[in-house]
């Protein structure tokens, strides 16, 4: 396919009804976050729009950065000073424009983040719980059937063992699951029937809570576990309007 070159407005627009970014009470705003050139034929995506994406984005020749983490989160220092300076300056002196998703990406029933890391793990969804419907949850390929075979499943599939809270032994049921930091939908997912959690990350009290309830954790990492949405985003635009689409992993152990 002869290489094409899309509006940055229309873009903007495809990608808002796309996610329905208007349906999200969200910690960040959805959508262009800063503006660079007006015509797209290359994108970047990655999961965090750092300084390291944006340097490797600049080298590559992009016009825009599609990431899930991106800036002006709310209570953050609005002041455009240090770090944040610094990476805004570069993607406006280069003219590369930043598109950022985060609850939309995570929960789009094709390209999100939970649909794209079950994929991977063979996680069959039957269901959603907590605010919004944020968690997912389904069952694990069959044989898959103790905690330790999932976990086993999970390092395969992420190039990662993940911390596991619970007895590796013990029989899996119904399981949840929602990527990145979302360890507060644990008591959701067990008023829901898990008794099985995975997520990105856990914290001194989740222990607690899934050790006294009998439900295992499995802390996956949080750039793990969100690798993928942005992926398959960013491989949706390049067939949709015929651009150039590169995924770049910035390397992060948590």
């Amino acid at each position: 396919m002869e290489q094409q070159i899309v509006d940055r407005n229309e873009l903007d627009a495809f990608l808002a009804q796309t996610l329905n970014i208007a349906r999200f009470r969200d910690y960040c705003p959805n959508g262009l976050q800063v503006e660079g050139r007006a015509g797209i034929a290359t994108i970047v995506s990655g999961v965090t729009a750092s300084q390291a994406l944006i340097e490797a984005a600049i080298q590559t020749g992009a016009d825009a950065i599609l990431v899930h983490h991106g800036y002006f989160w709310r209570g953050e220092d609005a002041r455009i000073v240090g770090v944040k300076q610094r990476r805004i300056g570069s993607l406006l002196a280069h003219g590369i424009n930043l598109f950022a998703y985060h609850l939309p990406l995570d929960m789009h029933p094709e390209l999100g983040n939970n649909v794209q890391l079950a994929s991977r793990l063979g996680l069959q969804a039957d269901g959603r719980f907590g605010e919004d419907d944020l968690g997912w949850l389904g069952r694990a390929a069959a044989g898959v059937d103790t905690v330790g075979a999932l976990a086993g499943v999970v390092e395969a599939a992420l190039g990662r063992a993940p911390q596991v809270i619970g007895d590796p032994a013990q029989a899996l049921g119904r399981i949840g699951w929602c990527t990145g930091a979302a360890q507060n939908l644990l008591g959701d997912a067990i008023a829901a029937g898990a008794t099985a959690y995975l997520s990105g990350e856990i914290s001194e009290p989740t222990v607690h809570l899934a050790r006294e309830t009998g439900v295992a954790y499995l802390a996956c990492g949080h750039h793990a576990t969100e690798r993928y949405g942005v992926q398959a985003l960013g491989e949706h635009l390049a067939q949709r309007f015929g651009i150039a689409h590169y995924f770049i992993d910035i390397p992060n152990p948590v």
